[in-house]
C-alpha cells in the first residue's frame, strides 16, 4: 500500500479516523468506557485510540484491560500537560501527545499493528527484544525496524534460528555466500561487525565470537 502524505495540521475525531481509513486501518476513538461494551473479538477494529483528555485514570485502566481481553492494540492520545502524569504501568502499546501530528500518529499506529501482528505470528523468531520475520524479511529491535542488507539479514536469521550452535567462518561463508564464492572468510567478519553495530549495544549482546573458530548466537532461553 502506498504511503499517504499528510500535511502537519491539528485534527480531531473523524478527521484522523478518515486518514487511517485511507491506509486501510479501522480505528475506534474511545472517550467513554461504554464505547467498548458492544465490541467482540470477531468484530473489533484494528486499534483503539484512547483519549486521555476525557477518560479518568480508572477508566483508562479499565479500557486497557478490556482491549487486552479483546486482543485489541491500544494507543493513547495524551495532552501535552498530562504527559508527565501518564501511568507508565499502563500496558499501552504506544502513545502520542495531543493534538497529534497526523504523520506521526499514522506512523505510530502502523508500527503498533506491525509489531502486534508479528508477535502473534507463528514463524516469528523472538530473542529478547529482537523480532525477526522470515516472511517479510523484517527485523524489529525494541519496537524499531532495523535496516539490514540482505547478507546481514541472512546471517542473523541463520544464527538466531540455531542459538548456541557454533558456526565456523568457512561454514557461514559457504551457507550464506555459496560454495562458488571466491571471497575469503574476512567477508564474514566484516558482515558480522556491521550486523553487531545495528542490533547490539553494551547491555544487549547477541552474537558471540569463538576465537579462532567462528561465531554463535547467544542462547538466552534460560536467562
Amino acid at each position: 500500500m502506498e504511503p499517504v502524505h499528510i500535511s502537519k495540521t491539528e485534527f480531531e475525531g473523524s478527521d484522523w479516523q478518515e486518514l487511517l481509513e485511507e491506509e486501510g486501518i479501522e480505528a475506534i476513538l474511545v472517550e467513554r468506557l461504554e464505547e467498548l461494551d458492544s465490541l467482540t473479538p470477531e468484530e473489533a477494529p484494528n486499534i483503539a485510540v484512547l483519549d486521555m483528555a476525557v477518560l479518568t485514570a480508572s477508566d483508562m485502566q479499565e479500557c486497557v484491560e478490556r482491549c487486552s481481553s479483546l486482543k485489541l492494540p491500544t494507543i493513547a492520545l495524551v495532552p501535552q500537560n498530562l504527559v508527565s502524569a501518564l501511568n507508565i504501568r499502563l500496558e499501552l502499546d504506544d502513545f502520542v501527545s495531543s493534538p497529534p501530528n497526523s504523520e506521526e500518529l499514522v506512523t505510530r499506529v502502523k508500527q503498533v499493528l506491525w509489531r502486534t501482528r508479528s508477535e502473534q505470528s507463528d514463524d516469528i523468531i523472538r530473542v529478547g527484544d529482537l523480532l525477526i520475520n522470515p516472511s517479510s524479511y523484517e527485523v524489529v529491535l525494541r519496537g524499531r525496524r532495523v535496516n539490514l542488507r540482505y547478507k546481514e539479514y541472512e546471517l542473523l536469521r541463520l544464527l538466531a534460528t540455531n542459538p548456541g550452535r557454533v558456526y565456523t567462518r568457512d561454514a557461514l561463508l559457504s551457507t550464506i555466500w555459496g560454495y562458488d564464492y571466491f571471497g575469503g572468510t574476512r567477508t564474514v567478519d566484516v558482515h558480522i561487525r556491521r550486523l553487531r553495530s545495528k542490533i547490539e549495544d553494551a547491555e544487549h549482546p547477541y552474537i558471540e565470537t569463538i576465537w579462532n573458530v567462528g561465531y554463535r548466537f547467544r542462547d538466552v532461553s534460560g536467562a
